[in-house]
């Protein structure tokens, strides 16, 4: 009965939660709450490891292990609370990290959508330029609307790299048609090494340029990460390190 009420973990544990309930004289109904929260808890461990593995996050990119001392513009609080993300994530707003490459715009994104899924919400981490080439592919195939609604189950889209994207890649148009689509009902987080002066070289035609970056501001908290590369600052580390060894 309880393989076919889907309830493997009392399954597996009511006889020896049963043997000590016996000996320590528990009465029904604690017996009965013990074994449903064994069942809800390792209902919930299921599905945050099943939304980790679809959100497709990169390995090892958690608040933990991000830099925030290298990051002066950043206040650590106010990334964390974004990392709860309940309020934002209800009204359909955004999050926009801009900065030079290498200065961990795209390890916070990953961060803040890994905590966002153990908080319990569904996401995605994907390259801009990929996923531009998932839409397009859909829009040939005639499946648009069915993949912008599949992509409407995710509570946050992560799109790293957007700056990448260049108009000549055959209808980018596609990129503000998702934009549109997720407009003050599921959100988005953005991550570009170009200021809003230079999406031109993004979309289509100048309208749809103004059109999108009003969708994404409109609402939105924008974090720059205004300081050198982490990559270049670990470089020159390994260097002194070396000098220092030599």
């Amino acid at each position: 009965m309880l393989t076919n009420l889907r309830l493997p973990t009392i399954a597996r544990l009511w006889q020896d939660l049963g043997a000590r309930a016996d000996r320590e004289g528990w009465g029904a109904a604690r017996y009965l709450a013990t074994l449903c929260e064994h069942e809800v808890q390792e209902r919930h461990t299921r599905r945050i490891a099943r939304h980790l593995a679809e959100a497709d996050l990169p390995t090892g990119k958690t608040l933990q292990s991000f830099e925030f001392a290298s990051v002066p513009s950043l206040r650590k609080a106010h990334v964390l609370a974004l990392a709860g993300g309940d309020a934002w994530l209800d009204q359909g707003a955004n999050i926009l990290l801009f900065g030079p490459s290498g200065t961990g715009k795209s390890h916070l994104a990953a961060a803040i959508g890994t905590a966002l899924v153990e908080n319990g919400h569904r996401v995605l981490f994907t390259r801009t330029t990929d996923l531009v080439q998932r839409l397009q592919a859909a829009r040939r195939d005639l499946a648009l609307p069915g993949l912008l609604a599949k992509l409407d189950r995710y509570d946050c889209l992560i799109l790293d790299d957007l700056g990448y994207v260049r108009k000549d890649q055959a209808e980018t148009s596609v990129l503000f048609e998702l934009i549109a689509e997720r407009y003050e009902r599921r959100s988005l987080i953005a991550t570009c090494n170009q200021p809003f002066s230079a999406w031109d070289q993004i979309f289509p035609d100048p309208a749809m340029t103004v059109a999108a970056i009003d969708r994404l501001v409109h609402h939105a908290t924008i974090l720059e990460l205004n300081t050198e590369s982490y990559r270049r600052r670990a470089a020159a580390r390994a260097g002194a390190e070396a000098s220092t060894v030599a």
